[in-house]
C-alpha cells in the first residue's frame, strides 16, 4: 500500500480513477475518527466505494448508476439477515444483466459460465479478480 492523499491506498485503487481514491480516502478518514483505526474503518470506506465503483479486473471503474452493488450492500448495515446475503467483492452485479455477467466471464476464462445463473457468474468473476 502507498501512502496517496493522507491515507494507504490499497493498489487496486492506485490503479483507478482519482475519483475513485477521493471517494475512498474521505470516507476511510471520516470513519477512522467516528470508529477509530482498523478494520470496521476499512469496510465502511470499501462500502462507500462500492456505491458510485466497481472492481474490474486490478483496479475499479466507475458505474453507470450509483447504488447497491450486491445483496448484501442492498440490505445495509445492522440489518438481520446481513450475515447471510452475498457479496461479490466489489463487482457490480445489481447493475448488469446475466448477459454482460457472462461476457465479463469469458473474457476471464471462467469455465462452466454457460450453465451458471447471475450469482453464480458474479462469484466466480469475483474469484477471479482476486
Amino acid at each position: 500500500m502507498a501512502k496517496k492523499l493522507g491515507v494507504d491506498m490499497p493498489s487496486t485503487l492506485e490503479r483507478s480513477p482519482q475519483k475513485a481514491q477521493r471517494t475512498y480516502a474521505k470516507t476511510l478518514r471520516a470513519a477512522e475518527e467516528q470508529y477509530g483505526p482498523g478494520e470496521r474503518a476499512g469496510r465502511t470506506a470499501y462500502a462507500s466505494l462500492k456505491h458510485g465503483f466497481e472492481k474490474v479486473g486490478d483496479h475499479w471503474e466507475g458505474k453507470q448508476e450509483k447504488g447497491p452493488s450486491d445483496p448484501k450492500a442492498k440490505l445495509g448495515a445492522g440489518n438481520k439477515g446481513l450475515d447471510k446475503a452475498q457479496s461479490y467483492g466489489g463487482l457490480d452485479e445489481q447493475g448488469h444483466t446475466r448477459n454482460e455477467l457472462l461476457q465479463r466471464a469469458k473474457e476471464l476464462g471462467v469455465s462452466g459460465r454457460s450453465a451458471m445463473n447471475k450469482q453464480q457468474l458474479a462469484q466466480a468473476i469475483a474469484k477471479k479478480q482476486r
